[in-house]
């Protein structure tokens, strides 16, 4: 295996980023979120890439931050340097007009939540564990984890499980909404290969006017973004795909979407 801190491979309309420091569990230093960075624009940048999968190397898909790095790092050095790139990458990856996939396959923990927490769907091997254990270190979460968590789930029980920093069961990160569906272990990527085959056919310009219709909707009042959305339907309606698939249904076959 190369040892590059982040594999890419290209599988029909997917792109599979694997973080590549299994030694380390694939703890995230500035030079594997630099390799990741560039990775995920290469994948954004082709137009033969539908979805992007990100998954780890050996048995854990990111156990958290490299914490010997972060130890020897003061305030402000932290804030001008790894705060800001991971805060950079990982918004990227949250802010990508592709779908984007999770293949967990094991630790998730710290950063690497905070990773999957970047991500559109999230699918879990049985045996993985989640969790946001900052606060046992005397820290909290700094890569956008305290802002994206307590969006995603119930906020009481994202406070539980930042002020506690308990690691939590594939089931139970299925449970309370953090993860999408739970595998039984090594058929993770099988299953994210198979959500990614499906998302490809789908029409990859309505996918992207959808994410950014959820995602800036997201950002505004209940009533503006009902009127954003509105805004955003009557665009699809200006692509091809859109009276494809709708002549598709008409004439009772599977429509061929081009992406415009």
């Amino acid at each position: 295996m190369s040892d590059s801190p982040v594999l890419y491979e290209r599988r029909a309309g997917a792109a599979l980023l694997t973080i590549n420091r299994p030694k380390t569990l694939n703890a995230l230093d500035i030079p594997t979120l630099d390799a990741l960075d560039a990775q995920v624009r290469q994948a954004v940048s082709d137009p033969e890439v539908k979805v992007l999968i990100f998954t780890g190397a050996g048995r854990a898909f990111v156990a958290g931050g490299d914490i010997a790095d972060l130890t020897s790092r003061q305030g402000l050095d932290h804030y001008l340097n790894f705060a800001e790139r991971i805060h950079a990458v990982f918004r990227n990856i949250e802010t990508i007009d592709k779908p984007t996939i999770a293949a967990v396959n094991g630790w998730a923990l710290g950063g690497g939540c905070e990773l999957l927490l970047c991500t559109d769907l999230r699918i879990v091997a049985k045996s993985s564990m989640l969790g946001l254990p900052e606060i046992t270190l005397g820290l909290f979460p700094g890569a956008g984890g305290s802002q994206r968590l307590i969006r995603q789930i119930s906020p009481c029980k994202a406070r539980e499980l930042m002020f506690l920093g308990d690691r939590i069961t594939a089931l139970e990160a299925e449970r309370i909404g953090l993860v999408n569906r739970v595998v039984e272990d090594g058929e993770v990527l099988n299953a994210a290969f198979e959500v990614a085959d499906k998302l490809a056919a789908k029409s990859s310009m309505t996918l992207k006017l959808l994410k950014r219709t959820l995602r800036d909707g997201a950002e505004m009042t209940p009533s503006a973004s009902l009127r954003h959305e509105q805004a955003m339907i009557g665009l699809v309606l200006d692509s091809l795909d859109a009276h494809e698939g709708c002549d598709a249904f008409l004439q009772k076959r599977v429509p061929v979407f081009g992406g415009r």
